[in-house]
């Protein structure tokens, strides 16, 4: 019998949240940067928005089922984390690198995936079985 340890519940679902917010954050920059004619595609750009918002939804979705101590939630976080960690590693490979960009996709990631991992095996002590009562009958 398991049962997830509240703190590391609350905080694997805090990073999820924050990584959603800042796909939204991003997804705004970008829609902003639509409106100022900044884009060189207009369908790519508008693509990229909705996938950023996608990811947005799919984060917070996922905080919020972590949260609830659901087992999809916690699956799909850690995909997501095992993905952003691959784009941060993917990233090193291009000159200069861009370090900010890995540090800020790639440290969230290893954490959210070592609290996503480690709230799901978090165990307690099972409760120990009530006497059986006396027979009556003897």
């Amino acid at each position: 019998d398991t049962m997830r340890s509240p703190a590391l519940v609350r905080t694997a679902a805090t990073v999820l949240a924050i990584e959603g917010a800042a796909l939204l954050g991003f997804a705004m920059i970008e829609l902003f940067g639509l409106g100022a004619g900044e884009a060189a595609s207009l369908p790519t750009a508008i693509a990229l928005i909705v996938l950023t918002l996608i990811g947005a939804a799919a984060l917070i979705a996922f905080a919020v089922g972590t949260m609830r101590d659901r087992t999809w939630a916690r699956s799909g976080g850690v995909v997501l984390q095992v993905l952003a960690i691959a784009i941060a590693l993917a990233s090193l490979t291009v000159p200069p690198v861009p370090w900010p960009f890995v540090l800020g996709v790639g440290v969230p990631g290893v954490l959210g995936f070592v609290l996503l991992i480690a709230a799901s095996r978090q165990e307690r002590t099972p409760e120990p079985e009530p006497e059986p009562e006396p027979d009556s009958e003897s």
